[in-house]
């Protein structure tokens, strides 16, 4: 399956602008796909940070994104679950929904937005883990693709 990931906001491998990060208002980033895969039933969108001090930091964890999207709209609101029936979870601030990038000063981090799409919607409680996620997403992907963004301070 082909996908292609990619966002208005910032281009593949370029600068994430500030208003998405905790240097400003601290907003998701519009994300949007092509392709398609006649049995996807779900997305799932999981963003990390790999160059984190302590390792891999997690920035957001949302599932059961309907297959008839193609599109996740800026600022998407830190609850539980969205109007679209999508599902958010705790990511690694202990917070629900997406936190952007806040590094410590000094070196640039890349920031992953990864895209699965899914054969189901996941039976899964709002504020799963990463873990949690991938647990479950587990033997379910039909495809995948990413978008790399990068932020310094």
């Amino acid at each position: 399956m082909d996908f292609t990931l990619f966002s208005s906001a910032f281009a593949a491998g370029a600068g994430i602008p500030q208003q998405y990060t905790c240097e400003g208002p601290d907003i998701s980033p519009v994300l949007g796909w092509t392709g398609h895969h006649p049995q996807a039933v779900s997305f799932a969108i999981i963003m990390d940070d790999p160059d984190a001090p302590f390792g891999t930091w997690v920035h957001w964890v949302i599932w059961n994104i309907p297959a008839s999207a193609h599109l996740l709209p800026e600022d998407a609101p830190k609850t539980a679950n969205l109007a679209s029936g999508a599902v958010q979870g705790r990511n690694d601030f202990g917070k629900l929904g997406y936190n952007g990038p806040c590094p410590p000063p000094g070196k640039t981090h890349r920031y992953f937005f990864r895209l699965y799409a899914l054969d189901m919607k996941l039976a899964l409680a709002a504020g799963a883990t990463r873990q949690e996620l991938e647990a479950a997403m587990k033997s379910h992907i039909l495809g995948s693709a990413e978008h790399m963004g990068t932020f310094r301070r």
